[in-house]
């Protein structure tokens, strides 16, 4: 048995507001455009992690090739200074996001 053909735009509309209310939103309009957004933040994440992956090879390089010199394994001006870029251009939260940055290259201290 098939649905007749004035049950399917009901059905289509309560599969709609299903989605819709899913996602917190009232409208499939909106629904559509949270999940435009969401794609967009999740492609975000994704080159996030990668450069948070690139970037902590890189510290780790930089902290292996300062010791083969024989230096620190790490320089705590240098560290001042990241910090301090990540505080002025994400504000108080910046501070946290910097120490978890740095701790991700060079390992706890």
């Amino acid at each position: 048995m098939t649905p007749s053909t004035t049950t399917m735009p009901r059905l289509r509309d309560s599969v709609a507001a299903a989605t819709a209310g899913s996602l917190g939103a009232a409208t499939a309009a909106t629904a559509q455009r949270i999940s435009e957004h969401r794609a967009r933040i999740d492609a975000i994440d994704a080159a996030l992690i990668s450069l948070w992956q690139e970037r902590a090879g890189l510290s780790q390089q930089v902290g292996a090739t300062r010791m083969a010199d024989g230096g620190t394994r790490l320089v705590l001006a240098r560290e001042r200074e990241i910090v301090e870029r990540y505080r002025l251009a994400v504000g108080a939260d910046g501070v946290a996001l910097a120490m978890l940055i740095l701790r991700a290259g060079r390992g706890a201290l």
